[in-house]
């Protein structure tokens, strides 16, 4: 198998860092994408900040301590206040659920929140026409700042597949909504993470076996 690839930024699980000296504009949405407003303060534990205490406490609807996945996927909502993609927030549970207890615990949360964040900021600075979506170019736009050169048939693959109409895979894309937009690029990354691993002298071609093949796509989120 044989395949090009762009240097890869940042760490696992890392959001792509936005554009050198850009702030996150407002305006031009239905809703505050990430985390439903919760209602009042439960009382942080001992060094906790507030705010962030009170989001985990509302997320954590059993008391648990903890935060499931179906919890997480209730509260999470994109900018017109629909919710996250189911594959989105297994993605994000992978990702921060360190000690693969299958939740994730406060301090877990807490970098979950900020991932979020940092998240939100890179879709708003690629939204450029400030549709709550983001489309072809937009999204090539997106990758190419974070070192990914994707060829025009597989950016338009990547659109498609990652289209945010509810039938699935789209023979004509649309926009993407923020949870699919995080998804398909932490999937560009973790692709290219693992070809970069199997391109051992760097010249963007790799030779490998089905055997190679089949562990490298089943360890991909």
């Amino acid at each position: 198998m044989s395949h090009g690839y762009g240097a890869p930024p940042g760490g696992y699980g890392a959001p792509p860092p936005p554009p050198h000296g850009f702030n996150a504009p407002s305006g031009g949405y239905g809703g505050p994408m990430g985390f439903a407003s919760p209602p009042g303060p439960h009382g942080p534990p001992p060094g906790a900040d507030p705010q962030l205490w009170n989001w985990f406490s509302t997320v954590d609807i059993d008391r648990s301590g903890h935060i499931s996945a179906t919890e997480l996927a209730q509260a999470l909502v994109n900018g017109d206040w629909s919710a996250f993609d189911l594959d989105t927030v297994k993605l994000l549970m992978s990702i921060f659920d360190t000690d693969r207890s299958g939740t994730i615990g406060f301090n877990e949360f807490t970098g979950l929140w900020k991932y979020i964040k940092d998240w939100q900021n890179v879709f708003r600075h690629f939204d450029r026409d400030r549709s709550g979506s983001i489309d072809g170019n937009e999204l090539r736009d997106a990758l190419g700042q974070f070192g990914y050169r994707l060829s025009p048939p597989l950016l338009d693959l990547l659109q498609k597949k990652y289209a945010s109409s509810p039938g699935g895979f789209q023979t004509h894309a649309p926009g993407i909504s923020f949870d699919r937009f995080i998804r398909a690029c932490v999937v560009v990354k973790q692709l290219s993470e693992a070809f970069g691993r199997l391109d051992t002298d760097r010249d963007g071609w790799i030779q490998i076996n089905y055997d190679q093949f089949m562990d490298t796509v089943l360890r991909l989120p």
